[in-house]
């Protein structure tokens, strides 16, 4: 699989190459190819294209956007759970000392995991290799001795369960990918465009600078939808701050 920035090179050299191959063709075509009428059709068609290809870059945007702020609004939520689930094994009792050692080494593995940088996307989110498996049989071994250590043995064992949960909840999700049909059809559309625009332009430098950043600027909408759809590493990446306001708290 090809990095978010090897895509995005390869969308903008063939989008500005298009742009070169049309102003190649405007030198070649007979001039009546190019009349009044021939041309209110090509900016027609021109605007029906580009406008497909808005609406497809629109989607994409939007899909890659509802999937990083699913993984922010998870994240955030997991380190508040954490950080109630160690309130409430405090107010349990000193039995509850390796539980918490348990539950802050999880913690911190997943802190460790989520942002290393010699992982990729799939093992960062990998929820089997936290030891949450731990952190459960050491509260399910509490012997509650009354009526409020048994709610609070109850609610710990329901938030470690949630926090496992939410952890799968994220290792599935990491799966998604943008749609590949779609990035490869919406390239195709702004070459199209981009070719007609060379062929409506006489070539000179400030058409040519004009091509470049436009091209650039597309592609780098794309390098930012596929950075968010890897918002563990990269240019775009959720915040761990959650997390380690949770860990400032574990233990006290």
């Amino acid at each position: 699989m090809m990095g978010s920035l090897s895509t995005s090179i390869i969308a903008f050299v063939i989008i500005f190459v298009g742009a070169v191959v049309g102003m190649l063709l405007r030198k070649v075509l007979p001039v009546h190819h190019l009349r009044d009428d021939s041309r209110d059709v090509i900016k027609l068609a021109t605007g029906l294209v580009g406008t497909m290809s808005a609406l497809v870059l629109g989607l994409l945007v939007a899909s890659a956007k509802g999937f990083y702020d699913a993984q922010t609004t998870e994240l955030t939520q997991l380190s508040a759970n954490i950080a109630f689930l160690d309130r409430g094994l405090a107010r349990y009792g000193p039995e509850t000392k390796e539980a918490r050692e348990a539950l802050r080494n999880a913690a911190e593995r997943i802190l460790n995991q989520l942002w290393s940088e010699n992982s990729a996307q799939a093992s960062r989110l990998d929820p089997t290799s936290v030891g949450a498996g731990a952190l459960y049989d050491q509260i399910e071994a509490l012997a509650p001795k009354d009526d409020s250590q048994r709610f609070i043995r109850s609610q710990s064992l329901n938030m470690a369960m949630s926090i496992g949960q939410m952890r799968w909840l994220m290792y599935e999700q990491g799966a998604l990918s943008i749609s590949k049909p779609m990035l490869v059809i919406m390239i195709f559309w702004l070459t199209v465009t981009f070719v007609i625009w060379g062929l409506l332009s006489a070539p000179n430098p400030t058409i040519i600078v004009t091509m470049l950043v436009s091209a650039l600027s597309v592609s780098g909408a794309i390098l930012l939808l596929l950075e968010m759809y890897s918002p563990y590493e990269g240019l775009i990446r959720v915040s761990d701050a959650p997390l380690r306001a949770a860990l400032a708290h574990l233990g006290h």
